[in-house]
């Protein structure tokens, strides 16, 4: 691990103070369960650390009559034994898939929005696209190696990688926003979780949209007492691993048939993917085995594999049918 020199301030301003402009300067450090092992296999090599585990503007839960506020430094284990968040199921069932005390307990839900893809390319020292931004397009050793468990949307440009966070599908279909903070103290922005994420075109972007010298403060959710929501992983194991696909869903209804869905995929896609046609089939339709089916395969129609990945979009399309069904109450027909 390289040399660096390291800060905890208390307060929002005092972290904006020592962030840097240049995304290899400075890291934040929060729970740091992925950025310690970034550190230690130098992929990640700041000169400081930012721990912003004492800012107490950025830990807890409140609620109102508008919706409920989290701060981005909030442990995981906190927001799963809180009651404000019992009327957002989808959330907590992504946060009991990690099945990891360490990871939950650690976590903050800040650091699993922003955490950093878990492509292997990636993880071994080959840049973020892969062959370290060496090459014309990038992302050739995806597009022709092992990518198993690489994007089967949005992958016609360099990125290949699936976004990793597993709360971020839940956040987007709740209607959930997310406030920015920085350069400068009095820069605010509150935008959409989706508008925190992007898929690079090339080596100088990231995989998220704020700026190296801005912070997430904070996640707002608007109040969901009258949303039904419900979040599937399709998992290898009940261990920690990641999802091979994930799907969220949150569905409002008049009597029996749905007035509004949102339908959202994890780990598809380098971003988490909108699935607004498959939503748009539920709308004036009674909740169902049909029903739900047939959302899961326009999920799908659009997919655009890799070589040795066709297998997720089956997947993915059962992901989207068992987080339809689950959100409905009804049984999804599997584990």
């Amino acid at each position: 691990m390289k040399a660096f020199e390291y800060a905890a301030p208390r307060h929002e301003a005092g972290v904006l103070e020592l962030l840097s402009p240049d995304a290899d300067n400075t890291a934040i450090l929060a729970g740091g369960t992925d950025l310690i092992g970034l550190m230690k296999q130098m992929i990640v090599t700041p000169t400081r650390v930012v721990n912003i585990k004492n800012v107490a503007s950025m830990r807890g839960i409140q609620q109102d009559s508008q919706g409920t506020t989290i701060g981005a430094v909030t442990t995981l284990d906190d927001l799963l034994e809180a009651d404000e968040l019992d009327e957002y199921p989808a959330i907590k069932q992504a946060i009991r898939g990690i099945n990891s005390a360490t990871l939950q307990a650690q976590g903050t839900l800040g650091g699993e929005l922003c955490q950093r893809p878990r492509c292997w390319y990636f993880r071994n020292g080959h840049g973020l696209l892969g062959d370290n931004g060496l090459s014309e397009n990038g992302g050739r050793m995806a597009a022709v190696r092992e990518n198993r468990f690489h994007a089967i949307f949005g992958n016609a440009g360099p990125a290949k990688f699936v976004c990793p966070s597993r709360i971020a599908p839940a956040l987007i279909a709740l209607g959930a926003r997310v406030r920015i903070l920085g350069p400068r103290e009095d820069d605010e922005a509150v935008l959409p979780v989706e508008a925190l994420f992007r898929t690079p075109r090339d080596a100088r972007q990231r995989e998220h949209a704020i700026e190296p010298n801005q912070l997430v403060t904070h996640i707002l959710l608007p109040r969901a007492e009258n949303v039904a929501s419900a979040t599937y992983e399709v998992r290898q194991s009940v261990g920690p691993d990641y999802p091979l696909v994930a799907a969220a869903a949150a569905l409002e209804f008049d009597g029996d048939l749905v007035s509004r869905a949102m339908i959202v995929m994890g780990h598809v896609a380098p971003i988490p993917w909108v699935a607004n046609a498959a939503a748009q089939a539920l709308i004036g339709r009674v909740v169902n085995a049909d029903t739900a089916r047939v959302a899961g395969e326009i999920a799908v129609a659009k997919a655009t594999p890799l070589g040795e990945n066709a297998y997720k979009v089956r997947l993915a399309s059962v992901s989207v049918q068992r987080a339809v069904l689950l959100a409905a109450g009804l049984e999804t027909g599997g584990f």
